[in-house]
């Protein structure tokens, strides 16, 4: 390929590779020159311009890019048409993310002009989710460099769930109370919720290794593809209540602990054949932990074995560890009196973004069921019934408030929008009352999200004042919208950039409430022509 300033005259055939702005003529980079193009250049007082040529043997960028998407989609995956130089992947179905990590590294080894990228190997992905991506850096590459990028077989693919029916034993020492049971149960139902799985068993027994190795010979209990065992008291060794009444029971024991933080005392074994989960502590919460990590694979029925387990660490630190002796950074968010009574809720929709990934339309204002994205977005938020709604408006923001119009929002203008998404959360929070105790924090461009999601926020946020952030989260991912509450506006005022509040919901770490919902529009937003698509076709 040929790259640099080139005659007008003579650039018939190749790519515009920066965009022309002149009078009344205006051409976007990737354009490809013919004579119409030709003639408005020079019409327009135009005599060079940088463009790029091809050479034979070349591919242009969206040839190479869907050739090599194609070749690394496996089951479970669908191809996006592609759009400069880019074609990404989606997940079809809810599932378990399945990688050929050597094969991606050998690929993006080839060629600085070649990258492939992906979401980490073993991650539970819902539908329409964007699992992948493949980028041809210039406009075209030798198509001798596409074939030795190309991998032997797929290399991305997705293992669906499968509807799975639990057993869970429950054991029982004097001082726990039947309504952390009761709370144990529900929060593991939720999580298996939007897999499909059920709890038809549900048992409780003395934690004593006799007991529960009969509970676990109990033809119910051994009749459901998984068993689950929440132990009154951790797991702390191999001849532990729990392992050894699995052994009694003529169960086996794979493996105990893994270096996932929280999840540590987990145990995994078989029991005729059916796996069987030693569940840490941490599992009674909705919290992400290691439990989610081994659960999401088994309800995929991708096995679980000990060198698996043993491969978790890289990323496996999920938190900071609470006895850690050292005090927190300074300036992080400070703890509020448990007896702290939670200020009123506000709700702020962010809609000043450029759509950059879009191309060129505003993907707030693409229509879903008759409506604008963004005006969904709203009137969710409305519904809700949680508090006032603001709308923060920047690029395009006559087109987007005409899109509101007849809704009782009020508009916050953003003029610095095209510094990034830091900036909207900042004129939001700004504009919120001085008595607002949190604001929940929703994407114009998640449709989706059930009013119920944002109740449910406001509500866990009012029975724990003490929290900073309130994060949804579906099969263990944390989703949109969050809530953050005032302890961290002056936090949020520092932001700056592309990045939005999630940086500092991380590093809030145990002030952070988590809960669990049955709800994947929380993980789905609609930024791309394909994304968009696939939307109008679940309508």
């Amino acid at each position: 390929m040929k790259f640099g300033a080139i005659a007008v005259a003579e650039a018939q055939g190749a790519i515009l590779a920066h965009a022309v702005k002149q009078g009344d003529v205006v051409l976007r980079k990737g354009t490809a020159i013919g004579a119409a193009e030709i003639a408005k250049l020079q019409g327009a007082g135009v005599t060079h311009v940088v463009a790029a040529r091809l050479d034979q043997g070349d591919l242009g960028e969206n040839a190479a890019a869907l050739a090599l998407a194609e070749a690394v989609a496996g089951a479970g995956v669908r191809v996006e048409a592609p759009f400069t130089g880019r074609s990404n992947l989606f997940a079809e179905s809810a599932g378990v993310l399945l990688v050929d990590v050597a094969a991606i590294d050998r690929m993006n080894l080839v060629d600085e002009a070649i990258t492939t990228a992906t979401l980490p190997a073993m991650k539970a992905v819902v539908a329409g989710e964007m699992i992948g991506t493949v980028k041809i850096i210039p406009f075209a590459v030798p198509d001798a460099l596409v074939r030795r990028a190309m991998p032997a077989g797929p290399a991305i693919s997705v293992a669906p769930y499968r509807t799975k029916r639990f057993a869970v034993i429950s054991t029982l020492l004097p001082g726990l109370k039947p309504s952390v049971i009761d709370k144990t149960v529900k929060v593991l139902g939720e999580r298996l919720a939007p897999a499909g799985a059920t709890v038809p068993v549900e048992r409780r027994v003395a934690h004593e290794t006799a007991a529960l190795a009969g509970m676990l010979a109990d033809p119910a209990v051994r009749d459901a593809d998984i068993v689950v065992v929440f132990g009154a008291s951790a797991i702390t060794d191999r001849s532990d209540v729990i392992p050894a009444a699995i052994e009694r029971a003529g169960g086996r024991v794979e493996h105990f602990g893994m270096p996932v933080d929280p999840g540590n005392l987990l145990l995994i074994g078989d029991l005729a054949g059916k796996p069987v989960i030693g569940a840490p502590g941490c599992a009674r919460s909705p919290r992400e932990n290691g439990f989610d990590w081994v659960l999401a694979r088994m309800l995929a029925d991708i096995p679980v074995t000990r060198a698996d387990i043993q491969r978790m660490g890289v990323g496996g630190l999920l938190m900071e560890i609470v006895s850690r002796p050292q005090p927190r950074e300074a300036g992080g968010p400070t703890v509020r009196p448990a007896s702290q009574a939670a200020g009123p809720v506000e709700l702020i929709v962010l809609a000043a973004g450029r759509s950059t990934r879009m191309g060129g339309p505003n993907k707030l204002l693409a229509k879903h069921r008759g409506k604008p994205l963004v005006r969904h977005v709203a009137e969710h938020a409305l519904a809700a019934e949680a508090g006032p709604v603001s709308v923060v408006l920047g690029h395009q923001g006559d087109a987007v408030r005409a899109a509101l119009a007849g809704l009782d929002l009020r508009f916050v203008d953003n003029p610095a929008f095209a510094e990034g998404l830091s900036t909207s959360l900042k004129a939001g929070v700004a504009a919120l009352a001085p008595q607002t105790g949190a604001a929940v924090v929703l994407l114009g461009d998640m449709p989706l999200v059930n009013p119920a999601v944002i109740r449910r926020l406001a509500a866990v946020y009012a029975e724990n004042p003490e929290a900073e952030a309130v994060v949804p989260t579906f099969l263990g991912q944390k989703g949109n919208p969050v809530l953050v509450a005032r302890g961290l506006f002056a936090a949020v005022a520092r932001l700056t950039g592309d990045i939005g509040a999630r940086k500092l919901i991380d590093a809030a770490g145990g002030q952070v409430v988590e809960v669990a919902v049955d709800d994947p529009g929380t993980l789905r937003d609609f930024d791309t022509p394909e994304a968009l698509r696939d939307l109008a076709a679940d309508a």
